[in-house]
């Protein structure tokens, strides 16, 4: 049976869904808090100065001193030598999978649509790109089921971050099961027998 996938659906921490995209020619769409090392705001070109926009663990806010200034600036350039040695093997994977030159970074900016669970209310001002959507206040809500809807094709969620298929059945099967897709599920799993018929 062949299947035909509309969108992949992921985190980009981890870049393998977006090569995947790539390879399958297909739009990605992030969903995402923030990337380390400020690939998010490089991915998109959004500007991100060190001595305005406040970095990751820092706790800062928009509002800085000089001296907080100094150290934010610090903590971004090793951030960048973080980075460069945490994603360089994503480089190789990049060139032997895809068979062409690419960088992370390059590959990370095709994406179609980024989700960002980010909202003004809670946080800091940061500028956006039109591709960009904050739904920083989507977790905040009661929950409502979802109602049943048909899909044509499918989407791929290729997830490496649940660590076993108790976390998809109690968190996605739900949500999933009032949709009438073909779900493409990448788990490191052995127990794959009890997965719903959809997957």
């Amino acid at each position: 049976m062949k299947y035909t996938f509309d969108a992949v659906l992921m985190d980009p921490f981890f870049p393998c869904g977006q090569i995947l995209a790539e390879h399958l020619s297909i739009p990605s769409v992030y969903l995402v808090r923030g990337l380390p090392c400020s690939l998010d705001f490089h991915a998109t070109l959004c500007p991100n100065p060190p001595s305005y926009i406040p970095r990751f663990f820092t706790r800062y806010t928009d509002r800085m001193g000089f001296l907080q200034r100094v150290v934010n600036v610090i903590v971004s350039l090793s951030n960048s030598l973080t980075c460069s040695l945490f994603y360089s093997p994503y480089d190789i994977l990049i060139k032997e999978f895809l068979q062409k030159e690419a960088t992370l970074l390059e590959i990370l900016s095709h994406a179609s649509i980024w989700l960002m669970k980010y909202d003004f209310v809670f946080e800091y001002p940061r500028p956006v790109m039109p591709n960009m959507v904050l739904i920083g206040g989507i977790s905040c809500t009661q929950e409502k089921p979802l109602s049943k809807v048909t899909i044509p094709s499918g989407f791929i969620f290729p997830s490496l971050a649940l660590p076993n298929i108790f976390l998809w059945h109690r968190n996605f099967t739900p949500a999933f099961s009032c949709l009438c897709i073909k779900i493409l599920l990448l788990l490191d799993s052995s127990d794959r027998s009890s997965s719903p018929s959809f997957i």
